[in-house]
């Protein structure tokens, strides 16, 4: 009877309390439908980040029924040749100072450069560039996404745990695998770990036949530890591994992978994530789901502890040290100050178990141990003043 009472008291409680409303903008572009080497076993997903941005939605309105805040979305998914500026300029005509993105790194800076958009945050959860974490970094632009930086150095604690210290790296020839590539090769030297061979894959037919036939040849007269392949579309990284001219293990964007997120993650209750978004979307959670969700939820929690759905209250909280934000990874979240990333433990995962999570024990650091990953401060070329 208590136990009834005191359900009927929340449920009065939740009802009594006229809810402030705080809308939420998502802007998401259909990624060039390349299709992977491996494509007949899992279908090109077109709503990856907005499903992450749904469920971020309810994981705040469950909140927001006992502080008095409601959270509506705004989304609008384009497809690849739409500029994406109309669809941000009504999101900002109509308010929305809060929009997720889940759109390429050239887009995103187009929209941020707009004069409108000053008075607006914008949280990538689509780009890993490093640039726009350095060079090209954007005060109104937050980051929920790990960087390469991040993936690569995660993937290199772990190598140099193992001893695994000579690399032989395959990227291939489009832009994303030159740029994780790029990252890798700074974590080599960050770690001091020696790249034996740098060789591309430039192969542009049949990805199947050419690496069943020709891989063994084509890592043959090399003495390495691991071979690392840079393949972000997964055009040709699959073959890999078993076809190598020794018997090498394979990691990268294929074999051991470092990512924000993975299907077999479970511990510190991911579990219930999990199961919430498959059962809501009908898939697997991707990275890319995960930094859409975090967004939302990096707002939801910035507004229930600065008990307010001011922008401004909203942003000064995001930033500030008192930034906790719980993602199921076992360490409270927060923003570096210097670029806008959201600092986060990366798994690293095989394709049906998560093998460790970094930063891994040993990686210290005088302020944050996830500041071990990616562009510390004092590397960054980023150091904006929010």
């Amino acid at each position: 009877m208590l136990k009834k009472l005191f359900i009927l008291f929340l449920c009065l409680l939740s009802h009594s309390v006229v809810a402030a409303t705080l809308t939420i903008g998502y802007l998401g572009q259909q990624r060039e439908e390349i299709r992977p080497a491996t494509a007949n076993l899992e279908p090109l997903y077109q709503d990856i980040g907005l499903r992450g941005v749904e469920l971020g939605i309810e994981d705040n309105n469950t909140t927001g029924r006992f502080t008095g805040q409601q959270f509506v979305l705004v989304s609008a998914m384009l497809s690849r040749d739409e500029d994406p500026s109309r669809a941000f300029y009504f999101l900002l005509k109509e308010g929305v100072r809060h929009i997720v993105t889940n759109l390429p790194a050239t887009q995103l800076l187009k929209l941020a450069d707009l004069p409108e958009a000053q008075q607006a945050l914008l949280y990538n959860a689509g780009a890993y560039d490093d640039d726009l974490r350095n060079e090209n970094c954007r005060v109104n632009v937050l980051h929920t996404l790990p960087s390469y930086a991040m993936r690569a150095d995660a993937l290199g604690q772990f190598l140099l745990k193992k001893r695994w210290t000579d690399w032989f790296l395959v990227p291939g020839t489009r832009e994303e695998d030159k740029n994780f590539a790029k990252a890798l090769k700074r974590t080599a030297t960050r770690f001091k770990l020696n790249i034996v061979k740098e060789k591309p894959w430039t192969y542009t037919y049949d990805a199947r036949r050419t690496a069943q036939s020709l891989v063994a040849v084509f890592t043959q007269g090399v003495e390495y530890d691991i071979l690392l392949v840079a393949d972000e579309t997964g055009l040709f990284g699959d073959y890999f591994p078993y076809r190598t001219w020794l018997p090498r293990p394979v990691a990268g964007t294929q074999g051991l992978v470092a990512a924000a997120w993975h299907p077999a993650h479970e511990q510190w209750g991911a579990v219930q994530l999990q199961n919430r978004f498959r059962e809501k979307a009908g898939r697997w959670m991707k990275p890319r789901d995960y930094a859409a969700w975090l967004a939302v939820r990096a707002i939801g929690e910035a507004a229930t502890r600065s008990q307010s759905l001011d922008f401004n209250a909203i942003k000064k909280y995001l930033l500030s040290d008192q930034m906790a934000l719980a993602g199921f990874k076992g360490k409270p979240l927060s923003f570096r100050p210097w670029n806008g990333q959201l600092r986060q433990p990366v798994l690293l995962s095989g394709p049906r178990a998560v093998v460790a999570v970094a930063p891994l024990e040993g990686y210290l650091h005088p302020v944050n141990e996830l500041d071990t990953l990616g562009y510390d401060k004092k590397e960054s070329q980023c150091h904006w003043q929010p």
